[in-house]
């Protein structure tokens, strides 16, 4: 039987709702040496201004030790007048992608990623990029 938890990490009510376009990459591939910007647009779609908390998560898919399934890494507050967009920014950076290796140093795994963009950690976009040494 799957568990699940009632309200997921970053949930909170509010008395207008959002709606989140497309998530897009600058970049499919990162290296050492770059940095890629995730883009997303939100909406208000509500009849009121609201505060909505834009998450940024990363998912290693593949790592010489076990990885979290999803990595808190950033997140940006927006404020809407009902009906008003806003395309928000995320930085990915190499730093962002290192962890505590199997060889005992903190460093970043050549390999596929997975980024989520959403207001909560169960309702979000995904896209993929791929880092290379």
């Amino acid at each position: 039987m799957k568990k699940d938890a009632l309200y997921p990490f970053g949930f909170g009510l509010s008395y207008t709702q959002f709606e989140y376009g497309d998530l897009s990459l600058s970049e499919t591939e990162i290296t050492s040496e770059n940095e890629i910007e995730a883009s997303i647009t939100i909406t208000n779609t509500g009849k009121v201004k609201g505060r909505e908390v834009v998450q940024l998560y990363l998912q290693d898919i593949i790592g010489s030790t076990t990885r979290p399934v999803k990595e808190l890494k950033g997140f940006q507050l927006v404020d809407l007048a009902p009906g008003e967009s806003k395309t928000i920014n995320f930085k990915i950076t190499p730093k962002m992608l290192e962890f505590y290796t199997a060889n005992r140093i903190w460093e970043v795994e050549p390999g596929d990623f997975k980024v989520f963009v959403g207001g909560n950690s169960r309702d979000l976009k995904t896209a993929e990029f791929i880092f290379k040494k």
